[in-house]
């Protein structure tokens, strides 16, 4: 049985949207189980068979600064989600509350793992194959060194093990040009140690990649700063928003762009479902003692019920054994980088 603890007050809609989500993921997990987590009034009335409510009394906010998150509300509904975890009752934590709080909380609560620096936000942006590009970090650290990027690949390279089953997983490493000599120093720095590492068999590095690359599909993982790669992953909200207007607007225009509209509707819904990021929702928190997920906070119930099967097949495929052996092998790697920072 995998049990999954929800903090079911976050996000833009609370429990408006988390528990018709658990619902359906229950009615169509039957090995899994759900802790909900979040005020007595908000879930009181719900029942089913393999959920347990647990009871918090406060809520952190999306506008909640980090101090008041970690240090005041020490009773809030994401704080005792996390702790589930901490506590060996839930395999994995989710929430679609603060990021900022989310990852401060997990990261206080569940510490780093042996040789991870800093953990990395992980999430998939859909790809023009059909699939999904995993890239990281998406927002947890703004400024990165060379080493931290190496360790993000060899997170990501474990998180994308477990969702394709593919275990050499192709590496990227996001720049302004394919070519070795571009970039800034931290960037250099650390395609010479994805090279290393590739050349010691620990990731598929295949070189850099801009980027255009990422909705290409050129590279399963990509690896960036989160300040790049929080710029990427809006942008890819924000085109598929805009995308999903324009179709709007051309059947509420004229009866010949209405005619046209009708005629290439099935090209275009499939194009619109194929980038809809309601199916990737579900971001990991990668580098932590425990399996925490971020569902994005303006997640409806069915990208909130997608974010739990991301929880739920990292928890069922040992994803957090998996990084811990991947980060083994490249320790000596790993130590040579450190030795050499020192």
């Amino acid at each position: 049985m995998i049990t999954i603890a929800v903090d079911c007050m976050g996000g833009d809609h609370g429990p408006g949207v988390t528990l018709p989500a658990c619902t359906e993921f229950l009615d169509r997990r039957p090995d899994a189980a759900l802790m909900l987590v979040g005020l007595p009034e908000a879930l009181q009335g719900f029942s089913h068979p393999r959920a347990k409510l647990v009871f918090a009394s406060e809520v952190v906010t999306m506008d909640d600064p980090l101090e008041v998150a970690l240090r005041k509300k020490k009773d809030s509904s994401m704080r005792v989600a996390v702790q589930q975890v901490k506590d060996g009752a839930a395999q994995a934590a989710l929430s679609a509350g603060n990021t900022g709080a989310l990852m401060a909380i997990s990261r206080y609560l569940l510490k780093t793992l042996d040789g991870i620096e800093r953990p990395a936000i992980a999430a998939q942006i859909p790809n023009a194959k059909g699939g999904a590009t995993t890239v990281l970090d998406l927002g947890a650290n703004v400024d990165c060194t060379a080493e931290h990027l190496l360790q993000f690949a060899v997170m990501g390279a474990a998180l994308v093990s477990v969702l394709s089953g593919d275990e050499s997983p192709s590496v990227g490493l996001l720049n302004i040009g394919e070519e070795v000599i571009k970039g800034n120093e931290v960037i250099k720095k650390a395609g010479e140690l994805l090279r290393s590492a590739s050349n010691a068999g620990d990731l598929n590095f295949i070189g850099n990649v801009e980027g255009n690359d990422i909705f290409k599909g050129v590279a399963a993982i990509v690896v960036c700063d989160g300040f790049v790669g929080n710029v990427a992953l809006k942008t890819s909200e924000g085109l598929a928003t805009m995308f999903g207007t324009f179709l709007k607007a051309e059947f509420s225009r004229n009866i010949f762009t209405k005619m046209a509209a009708i005629v290439a509707y099935p090209v275009l819904s499939a194009f619109k479902t194929r980038f809809d990021h309601r199916r990737y929702n579900g971001a990991a928190l990668l580098g932590l003692r425990g399996l925490v997920f971020k569902s994005h906070g303006s997640a409806d119930a069915l990208s909130f019920g997608n974010a739990l099967n991301r929880a739920y097949d990292a928890a069922r495929n040992n994803l957090l054994d998996r990084v811990q052996v991947r980060i083994a092998h490249a320790a000596p790697l790993l130590a040579v980088v450190e030795a050499a920072v020192d």
